[in-house]
């Protein structure tokens, strides 16, 4: 079965920098686009950045665009979320998400919060 299993989180100071890995499992990851989404409290879950099967394209989201990087490794089964100069408004939990057969599958999230 699909799994997904996120980690990388934690507490960092505004301006400080965090690389999030989701590791995959249960499917054919070098055939499928990848997402990292997240979601505040209180707020909706929102997509943060995609990356396409093969790397070849990625897209972010207006807030993030210039401080966050996607990437994949389809050799590990690993895609990936830098993320610099990090704001207290990035808080948030961050999931991992494959769309696979029109099914969503999510990790469990991990949490990331941005405070002095």
């Amino acid at each position: 079965q699909v799994q997904l299993v996120e980690s990388g989180g934690g507490l960092v100071q505004p301006g400080g920098s965090l690389r999030l890995s989701c590791a995959a499992s249960g499917f054919t990851f070098s055939s499928y686009a990848m997402n990292w989404y997240r979601q505040a409290p209180g707020k909706e879950r929102e997509l943060v950045a995609s990356i396409s099967s093969a790397a070849t394209h990625t897209n972010y989201a207006d807030s993030v665009k210039g401080r966050f990087t996607i990437s994949r490794d389809n050799a590990k089964n690993t895609v990936y979320l830098q993320m610099n100069s990090l704001e207290p408004e990035d808080t948030a939990v961050y999931y991992c998400n494959v769309k696979k057969w029109g099914l969503d599958y999510w990790g469990q999230g991990t949490q990331v919060t941005v405070s002095s």
